[in-house]
């Protein structure tokens, strides 16, 4: 895809919500109708593992916030107790609950920076994924679309040719029909009924007749 229509398309798309496509029941369904190429699949793949990591990183976040709330709500108490005991092992214990809430504080920022980095590869993974999904969609439409064409104008001409084809066959049916009513009326029937003998006109060239009231219709 063009660095051009890169930038037509994130303009247009700017501002827009672009769903994960590889969490998305239709996107998959896209792919009974067309095939994958490898595109998109190795970007899957890639999308995939970014959103893994994202939803693994915001699980150890929530981790961290609550051993963190947990931390935080021992050492009120704790220093109740400090200040009226005086005791170095509570306040030890305070310092040990300080000491684990700054590293809490260090990893949920590192973590708050790394969040922010996987929701900037994994919009771009997805957008790389849209384009590449719109290409193979829109080339299987133009593939089809192309055939449908060639089959329509077959499917014409056979309808020509049918048509043709039915009149034919209603003219030769008229014609035997004629030929067997003037042979019989000026043979008659007994020597009619003696080359048909030999003829099989049934099996053969079977003699039919319109009927009543209908041109195109015909009966044995």
């Amino acid at each position: 895809m063009a660095r051009n229509n890169d930038e037509v398309y994130m303009s247009a798309l700017e501002g827009k919500s672009i769903p994960i496509l590889t969490l998305d029941d239709k996107w998959h369904q896209l792919f009974t109708q067309t095939e994958m190429t490898p595109e998109i699949e190795a970007l899957a793949d890639q999308l995939n593992s970014l959103v893994e990591r994202d939803a693994k990183i915001r699980t150890e976040t929530k981790n961290i916030k609550r051993l963190k709330k947990k931390m935080l709500d021992e050492i009120v108490p704790l220093r109740d107790q400090a200040n009226r005991s005086g005791s170095a092992k509570i306040e030890h214990e305070i310092s040990e609950r300080t000491r684990l809430i700054g590293e809490c504080n260090d990893k949920l920022a590192s973590r708050q920076d790394e969040l922010l980095d996987l929701s900037r590869d994994i919009y771009d993974v997805d957008y790389k994924l849209m384009i590449e999904t719109m290409k193979a969609c829109y080339e299987t439409l133009h593939d089809n679309t192309d055939e449908i064409k060639a089959l329509d104008q077959w499917v014409s001409q056979v309808r020509v040719e049918l048509k043709k084809n039915v009149i034919r066959l209603q003219e030769r049916e008229m014609e035997n029909y004629n030929l067997y009513s003037y042979m019989h009326q000026i043979f008659g029937p007994e020597v009619i009924e003696l080359f048909d003998l030999k003829y099989d006109p049934d099996r053969r060239h079977p003699i039919r007749r319109p009927l009543e009231g209908d041109e195109d219709d015909y009966v044995e």
